[in-house]
């Protein structure tokens, strides 16, 4: 039986993923699915740099607004949602298109990775609770530090997780090589750290002059706690030190753009990994594409 195809788009935050994902979606009648951890949170949409209904241009997007902010999402959940939408979308006849920023969600579903079998230890989580994030990364460098290079130092429940099976498996399992169910064309953003730099500073003014520290008010006024908010990282976590006065404006943009920075950076790390991306050099559109496609859809 022929494998359903999937075209994935990837590259570090800020490279034009989503852009080039509808415009993909757009010539090879497809539809998009999110691979994003920020972005399957109910009102978490400027933040997270969640696509708006215009920038969709018709195109159908899945896995946006799936999650209540105070609930955690799991890669597992990632993967088992993720693969609905594809048997949904290859049944209308239509081409899955995957673009997001967090790989691991990605891997999961190609098979390269697999979530390790390791129950929740409350005791160890009360534990790790009590630590700073900067405590935990350290803890984690110094314990699997094959894993501290790919993570979002930033990002607390996936420190602890992480701690977490290490305590219980020694390490984080390693990648491995299981036969994905699906046929994969993935496609990478390269782009030089210089213009990444200047578009994510970009980005951050257009989210600030947006709304995006009143998105955050209001997640707090709906109940989202302030450590909650934290443990999302980046614009979420140094817009609640802003908005709690533990920081200036000035720092809190300071603070967004060098953690981004460092953010693209391990996702590149990452991506490094992967031997099977087709890179493509920045800016990326459907004309520098269409014929790896158009030949990868017609084997």
């Amino acid at each position: 039986m022929e494998k359903p195809k999937i075209i994935s788009i990837v590259g570090p935050t800020a490279s034009g993923k989503t852009q080039l994902s509808i415009d993909i979606a757009k010539h090879f009648n497809g539809e998009v699915i999110s691979a994003d951890s920020r972005q399957v949170y109910k009102g978490m949409d400027i933040g997270s740099g969640k696509v708006t209904i215009e920038e969709m241009g018709g195109v159908t997007h899945h896995l946006l607004d799936v999650a209540d902010p105070m609930t955690p999402y799991s890669g597992a959940e990632f993967a088992r949602d993720a693969k609905e939408a594809i048997k949904d979308i290859v049944s209308r006849g239509k081409t899955p298109i995957i673009a997001g920023g967090t790989f691991f969600y990605i891997d999961l579903l190609r098979g390269n990775i697999s979530s390790a079998p390791v129950p929740p230890n409350e005791k160890l989580r009360d534990k790790l609770e009590k630590l700073s994030i900067e405590a935990l990364y350290e803890e984690l460098k110094e314990k699997d530090i094959d894993r501290a290079d790919s993570i979002d130092s930033h990002n607390r429940r996936r420190l602890v997780r992480a701690l977490e099976i290490i305590d219980s498996l020694g390490k984080v399992p390693s990648p491995v090589n299981s036969s994905s169910e699906y046929d994969w064309l993935t496609l990478g953003i390269n782009i030089p750290n210089a213009i990444l730099h200047e578009r994510i500073e970009t980005r951050l003014k257009d989210r600030l002059n947006n709304g995006m520290i009143e998105e955050v008010e209001k997640l707090l006024a709906d109940g989202v706690t302030t450590e909650r908010l934290r443990s999302f990282g980046l614009e979420y976590k140094y817009v609640t030190e802003y908005l709690l006065k533990n920081i200036t404006y000035e720092e809190m943009v300071e603070n967004i753009n060098i953690k981004s920075r460092q953010f693209a950076k391990r996702q590149r790390t990452w991506l490094k990994r992967d031997t099977t991306i087709m890179w493509k050099k920045f800016p990326v559109g459907i004309e520098d594409v269409k014929q790896e496609i158009t030949n990868f859809l017609s084997d």
